[in-house]
């Protein structure tokens, strides 16, 4: 069975452009390594209800929901609460949490900093090696900081917890000619090797016209045998395949 997963960048300030989302192509390629295929990724404000519905929806039909953001101290940073309407359990100042915090901050621990030790009940902590206030896992649902490297580092403690499949593997072939050249084959090619994902993806690089092709699955000897016959394919319309 594939066990699937799906992301919640939580934050009005990825909304707003003024903040760039960093933590979804690291989530995607860590998923993919233990056999965890990303299939979906939202990004959604600072809403309680907003929140509780996608988690809701998203832990009913993945194996896996990762949410990003909203844990913090400032008045914006709901998603602690809105995990625990999502699965209708209190939330309380987890002593854990707390001593965590203590230690951390010292003296200068004030009653907003102290808001982040409050956890949804029943939850198990996430550690954070780097600034000490802790995740959470709620059922399916793991809730990661915002920031990237802290919630990389989160993320890095609980992977042991996840149940994953083969790796997902890929291949990767360029080529200059137009994708509009390629689609119809293309296509063909698709059907030929149902096992493999093959994705187009045009750019326009100083000037040069050129799409990407890339080969995903789980299963070496048949990412080969697809990138092969694109390789084939490029060559036979004319066009010059470099292996990325």
């Amino acid at each position: 069975m594939t066990q699937t997963a799906a992301i919640l960048i939580i934050g009005n300030e990825i909304l707003s452009g003024r903040t760039q989302d960093a933590n979804i192509q690291y989530l995607a390629k860590r998923l993919g390594e233990v056999g965890i295929r990303l299939d979906q990724a939202r990004v959604i404000a600072d809403d309680v209800p907003v929140i509780v519905s996608n988690v809701r929806e998203l832990a009913k039909t993945h194996s896996y929901v990762f949410t990003t953001g909203g844990i913090g101290f400032t008045h914006d940073d709901r998603t602690a609460l809105s995990l625990a309407q999502a699965f209708e359990v209190e939330i309380e100042e987890n002593p854990t949490a707390l001593r965590l915090l203590q230690d951390y901050y010292g003296d200068a621990l004030n009653e907003a900093r102290r808001r982040m030790a409050l956890i949804p009940v029943g939850a198990t902590l996430i550690d954070n090696p780097i600034s000490k206030a802790p995740g959470f896992q709620i059922q399916n649902v793991f809730v990661l900081a915002g920031v990237p490297s802290v919630m990389q580092a989160m993320f890095d403690s609980v992977v042991g917890r996840l149940v994953g499949g083969a790796p997902i593997l890929f291949a990767a072939v360029s080529c200059g000619l137009p994708e509009g050249i390629l689609a119809d084959d293309l296509a063909l090619l698709q059907g030929r090797h149902p096992e493999v994902d093959i994705g187009s993806y045009p750019y326009f690089k100083l000037g040069v016209l050129g799409v990407s092709l890339v080969m995903r699955g789980i299963d070496a000897h048949s990412i080969a045998s697809a990138t092969q016959d694109v390789m084939d394919m490029i060559k036979t319309l004319g066009g010059d395949p470099v292996v990325e």
